[in-house]
């Protein structure tokens, strides 16, 4: 096969095709992980307004932003946690919150890491080390302001829960934890991840 035809406009199509169909299958991974490390390996919190819960699922969101980008990275871990809420009867009705804010987070992830960072491509280690630490703690931190937040919100105006204000300051503090050791965890794993993945031919760059 010469050059021109491989890079003919259907030769290209069905390289992103076959591209985007890999990261499908990757998104789908990180929702079905998202939803198991939240469903299994949570620690309830009860309170007086509701139930919170310390869990890792945060860490595969990020991770999945950090290794698909937008938007399937962003996409699966939300999609799991939201599915997490959809089975569960406590947290069933916060699940349109869930998939919004972190779906948000992953893509302020994915676009610090990607569009800026280009951890992908780069090939100083300490550069990306750096950008994965820097996005990761971003997108962590957007979580600690924006989901306590979006919740009360949630609860207050749509739910009409007077237990609102007992929960925020029970859901920052949670979700405080929950963000530090995530943050930790996803850098973590991305990093030991970068190098069998290219050796197994399953790393994407972005």
């Amino acid at each position: 096969m010469n050059a021109a035809t491989h890079d003919s406009p259907a030769a290209v199509r069905t390289e992103v095709r076959s591209e985007n169909l890999r990261k499908l299958a990757f998104a789908s991974i990180f929702a079905a992980l998202t939803y198991v490390v939240f469903t299994y390996l949570q620690i309830p919190v009860p309170t007086t307004g509701g139930k919170v819960s310390v869990h890792l699922g945060n860490a595969f969101v990020v991770l999945g932003a950090l290794m698909l980008g937008n938007p399937w990275g962003a996409a699966g871990g939300a999609v799991g946690l939201t599915i997490a809420d959809l089975i569960d009867p406590v947290y069933i009705v916060e699940a349109p919150v869930t998939f919004l804010v972190k779906f948000l987070m992953g893509a302020l992830v994915a676009v610090l890491a990607h569009r800026f960072g280009h951890i992908t491509v780069q090939t100083d280690h300490k550069k990306v080390v750096a950008w994965v630490v820097a996005a990761a703690v971003a997108g962590l931190a957007f979580n600690v302001l924006v989901d306590p937040a979006a919740r009360y919100v949630y609860k207050l105006l749509v739910l009409g829960k007077p237990a609102a204000e007992v929960t925020f300051a029970i859901n920052f503090s949670v979700t405080l934890i929950n963000s530090v050791v995530s943050a930790v965890i996803a850098v973590a794993l991305y990093l030991a991840l970068i190098v069998p993945l290219k050796k197994a031919g399953l790393f994407f760059r972005i």
